[in-house]
């Protein structure tokens, strides 16, 4: 089956399919100021300025540009079966989180480099535009802005530091992820008094929706939420999703594993096993089989709801847990002896 390519993101960014990481890191720059939706009021601007911060998400992440360049943008986003290394029928799924502004702050060290371009400060001029100082000498990366920086196109602008980002675990039942859930975290920091040098202490509550069948390792950002202080962009702060270990399931993607403890009788001889599910139900699932050691049973569509199409669900996978006798009297190993062939 012919795979579609989809967008061509070499192309928004204007540069080969063999440009270094410099060079899509420049790209980028040069592109996310001049189509930014804030300086340039074209009917365009917004979707070009969406479209460059997601080209630049996927061609500076090596596996994301990997797999796009073998499968193009439908095998990067779950169109393509095995794209990605996964097993038979599985494949790598990214999805653009939609908001090109957390792609340019994340960049550039603020959502609003223009607003800051001659913030002075300890004797000096500061600036958010990249990693490294840089000349204003391109009236093209600042549409509107023309006869503004003349003045100061040999002057070199340094950009604040940037505090990493500060990760947390977010914690969640099985049953957060069957339903959906909201979590609300409170954290403590610093924040900047108005006379943009001493701190006071501040407690804020960030509110975290958890989508359902959201998979494990998911990752919430919340942009300049760390300490304030003067001279740096505040951190990040990340929460990584986490399964609380669960009495009853194990999760394996969208599916649950439940293992039953049943008799060597059961085992040979049949049995109806009453299975509980995830929202609280059980269910009577007859087994007229022998069940082999290492055996599995299927319930259909009694898993999680799938992350991309939550009117989808896993299923229930039942695994064994075999008891078989401690001793067995003289006549028992008879009748079995008997009974079972040879």
């Amino acid at each position: 089956m012919p795979i579609k390519m989809g967008r061509d993101f070499y192309s928004v960014l204007g540069i080969s399919r063999d440009a270094s990481e410099d060079e899509i890191k420049k790209a980028y720059r040069k592109m996310a100021l001049k189509f930014h939706p804030d300086k340039n009021k074209s009917k365009e601007a917004e979707e070009k300025f969406k479209d460059v911060s997601e080209a630049y998400e996927v061609l500076s992440d090596k596996k994301k540009k990997e797999i796009y360049d073998q499968y193009g943008e439908d095998g990067l986003k779950g169109g393509v079966p095995g794209a990605g290394g996964g097993g038979p029928g599985e494949s790598f799924s990214w999805t653009y989180h939609g908001d090109p502004r957390t792609t340019f702050a994340s960049f550039f060290g603020g959502a609003d480099p223009f607003e800051s371009f001659f913030n002075m400060g300890h004797g000096g001029r500061q600036t958010m535009f990249g990693a490294e100082s840089m000349e204003v000498d391109d009236e093209d990366m600042f549409p509107q802005m023309h006869g503004f920086h003349h003045g100061f196109s040999n002057s070199r602008v340094m950009r604040k530091k940037i505090d990493p980002p500060i990760h947390h675990d977010l914690k969640v039942s099985l049953e957060d992820i069957f339903h959906g859930c909201t979590k609300k975290m409170k954290i403590s920091r610093r924040v900047l008094n108005p006379d943009g040098r001493s701190t006071r202490k501040e407690e804020k509550v960030l509110e975290i929706n958890v989508k359902q069948g959201w998979k494990e390792g998911t990752k919430i950002t919340f942009p300049k939420e760390g300490d304030q202080s003067p001279g740096h962009v505040p951190a990040d702060i990340v929460f990584t999703l986490k399964d609380k270990p669960h009495p009853l399931f194990v999760r394996e993607g969208s599916n649950l594993l439940y293992k039953a403890s049943i008799s060597l009788r059961e085992a040979l001889c049949g049995t109806v096993l009453h299975v509980p599910t995830i929202d609280g139900r059980t269910i009577a699932v007859p087994s007229n089989d022998v069940i082999k050691p290492n055996s599995k049973k299927r319930i259909p569509k009694e898993g999680l709801p799938h992350p991309k199409k939550t009117s989808q669900r896993g299923d229930l996978l039942i695994s064994f847990d075999i008891n078989f006798p401690e001793h067995l009297s003289k006549s028992q190993k008879e009748v079995i002896g008997d009974t079972l062939p040879r």
